[in-house]
């Protein structure tokens, strides 16, 4: 299932021909999105507005475009100049016994998903998930005082008012073959780009628009060690392992660093076993923080997580902390 998903994304920014075929069903598809966007926009379906204000950081492709490490980055520049965030995300995987769930230091994967996990141990924040973002932001407004709520995806989570959308698009892929799903990559029709506050592009070095990733250090996933992000402590050759939506960018910023890759690609949320790292015990391994929370108790010795800040505009960082500053 996995290989079919993954050769269905390469037809969609490769465009091949046989996606026309799929074009009656992709029209089907903008039609019902159109529909249920207008119910919202009219009044036809309800939403809750929270009390203070919401930002969405979201896209309009499917699969990774970078929005963790941006919701990551927002939280800490709002914490340096003294305002706090929390966090809701839908909790891709979550299977906890109860939603909403709130993260603490002993929430695990199952409970919460990788991303939510990762921002949470990241930045200590406040952080809810739930499949129904208003009963997280509910939830996280009765048992947290915070400056301003920021929602880990959910751009077309209509029930949940907003104050601001950030879209993040791939530099590189763009829109793909601009068709929506499933004749293409796009959960709605280009135009929705226009209707955002600001679309941003992941590895473009546009001060207006772009995002870079720099990274901070390789960290050992078992002991929390921390080491320089270069060949000269680990050794040039390693395998890396990357269960992510884009795993291209990742291997292209280890190769920067100097790195010469063994890659091992799974699926995006991929849940790692064991099993997943036999025949890579020979070399290094390296794989990406939103891997690495998963395997914590099951990674070898010698496994690293590459550590990355991303960059932000600074003019979505300004606006975003004048919201907070409400």
């Amino acid at each position: 299932m996995a290989g079919a998903a993954q050769s269905l994304s390469d037809a969609w920014y490769s465009e091949a021909w046989w996606l026309w075929l799929l074009r009656p069903a992709e029209v089907l598809f903008r039609m019902l999105a159109a529909a249920r966007r207008c119910c919202y926009r009219f009044g036809l379906c309800r939403t809750y507005k929270p009390p203070v204000p919401l930002v969405v950081v979201g896209n309009i492709t499917v699969g990774g475009t970078g929005k963790t490490p941006v919701v990551i980055a927002l939280v800490e520049a709002l914490a340096a100049l003294g305002l706090r965030a929390g966090v809701v995300s839908r909790g891709y995987g979550a299977t906890a016994k109860r939603f909403p769930h709130v993260l603490d230091e002993h929430s695990v994967l199952a409970d919460c998903g990788d991303e939510p996990l990762l921002i949470y141990r990241r930045t200590g924040c406040p952080c809810v998930v739930s499949p129904d973002r208003v009963q997280a932001v509910r939830t996280l407004l009765s048992l947290f005082t915070v400056d301003i709520v920021l929602s880990d995806d959910g751009l077309q989570h209509y029930a949940l008012d907003r104050d601001m959308e950030i879209a993040l698009l791939d530099a590189d892929a763009r829109l793909g073959n601009g068709f929506c799903l499933p004749a293409g990559p796009l959960r709605e029709p280009p135009g929705r780009l226009d209707t955002v506050d600001y679309v941003l592009y992941r590895g473009s070095d546009d001060p207006d628009s772009g995002v870079q990733y720099d990274a901070d250090a390789l960290v050992n996933v078992r002991t929390g060690d921390r080491v320089a992000p270069s060949p000269g402590r680990l050794g040039a050759q390693v395998s890396a392992v990357a269960g992510i939506g884009q795993p291209r960018q990742f291997f292209t910023a280890l190769e920067t660093l100097g790195f010469t890759l063994r890659p091992r690609v799974f699926p995006d949320h991929h849940v790692f076993t064991a099993a997943d790292f036999h025949g890579l015990e020979d070399r290094p391994v390296i794989m990406t923080e939103k891997d690495a929370v998963k395997c914590r108790d099951i990674a070898g010795s010698n496994t690293w997580y590459l550590s990355i800040g991303a960059q932000l505009p600074l003019q979505v960082v300004a606006a975003v902390t004048q919201l907070a500053k409400h």
